[in-house]
């Protein structure tokens, strides 16, 4: 049997929850609303940046069907040696056989995992994707980047729009729940239409809204929870405040509200 067959990749509580997830055929909206949560925590959930709470980990396991072993398993020693309820299934149908058909499960198993590894060196190896995810802490509602420092490179898969240039943390509960407080939100310099979710500088503090410009060329920039209408910002041309687009989020467009409303 191949070497890498027979040696499994170190994979991750993240990587395991996907696994399991697409094995369901169960999209990431399907898991968010089953477990309460938003589709952008369970994206975090996947690429580790963050980790369900406790609550939240309990109905997991029991959405997904799959006891903490599954997720967990190559997380503590020995881990390699617990079986999935799958393979303990396999397992039993294996030693059900008579001493010949295990040997042509064994041949069978052989070629098919010199067969995978032809296909990984077959396959054209893809240069690692890094971009900059600004971690500054920020007060609530606004995102979190000082530009230029504080941030950390992170790597990122084919989960990620491709045309993301960085990623902030958004705090705050202002964008909810289309951005939770915590959320990661990947960011290109497109420029902004109206109706776009942006990452704004407002006369030196950082703030993710909804922007809009009327044509007396006043801006508003929007909180998408409307309970947080306290938190909008409104430029007029005369106000003499400075406004600096960083980006525009990468996410669907929502409509505008009522101004005022």
């Amino acid at each position: 049997m191949s070497k890498n067959c027979g040696e499994a990749r170190h994979m991750g509580f993240g990587e395991r929850l996907r696994e399991r997830r697409e094995q369901l055929n169960m999209s990431r909206r399907e898991l968010a609303e089953a477990l309460g949560v938003t589709v952008s925590a369970i994206g975090n959930y996947e690429t580790g940046i963050s980790f369900p709470k406790e609550e939240v980990l309990l109905r997991l396991f029991d959405s997904l069907r799959v006891d903490p072993n599954t997720l967990y398993r190559d997380h503590f020693r020995g881990g390699k040696s617990v079986l999935s309820h799958d393979e303990r299934e396999v397992l039993d149908q294996y030693r059900s056989l008579s001493a010949v058909g295990r040997d042509t499960v064994r041949s069978v198993l052989g070629a098919l995992c010199q067969y995978q590894d032809e296909l990984e060196l077959a396959r054209p190896q893809l240069a690692e994707r890094r971009i900059p995810l600004y971690c500054s802490p920020a007060a609530a509602g606004f995102a979190a980047p000082v530009f230029g420092e504080d941030f950390d490179y992170v790597s990122v898969g084919g989960d990620v729009p491709p045309a993301a240039e960085f990623a902030v943390h958004i705090r705050g509960d202002s964008m909810s729940p289309w951005i939770a407080d915590g959320a990661v939100a990947y960011v290109n310099r497109d420029p902004l239409q109206a109706g776009d979710i942006g990452i704004f500088c407002v006369d030196g503090e950082m703030v993710c809204k909804q922007y809009y410009r009327d044509p007396m060329g006043t801006v508003y920039l929007f909180s998408l929870n409307r309970a947080r209408s306290d938190a909008d910002v409104v430029l007029t041309a005369d106000s003499g405040q400075t406004l600096v687009s960083f980006g525009r989020v990468m996410m669907h467009k929502l409509p505008l509200p009522k101004r005022g409303g």
